[in-house]
């Protein structure tokens, strides 16, 4: 089963200010070494601005092009990625 990507308008909004993305950008959610990642522990979610390729799951909102690659798939092993804005923050929820 493909991972389902949800973002909050505050979230992309958040985004947009932050990373100065746009309409016809993309950010990629990868995998990293080390951080309090939930899921598995010693790992964590990274993100960068970049075009897609090799894409195992994607969402697109306002524009902006949400994704993650395969070889970043078994990270979430079927869970879902909900990304919402808290205060002056972006969380990520891998459920």
């Amino acid at each position: 089963m493909p991972v389902h990507i949800e973002c909050d308008e505050k979230a992309l909004q958040w985004f947009r200010s932050e990373l100065g993305v746009g309409q016809g950008d993309a950010i990629r959610f990868f995998v990293k070494y080390g951080g309090d990642g939930a899921v598995h522990p010693g790992f964590s979610l990274g993100i960068s601005v970049e075009p897609p390729k090799n894409v195992a799951a994607q969402a697109d909102l306002g524009g902006i092009k949400l994704f993650i690659r395969d070889e970043d798939a078994w990270y979430f092993d079927n869970r879902d990625l909900t990304i919402t804005a808290v205060a002056d923050e972006v969380e990520y929820l891998v459920g």
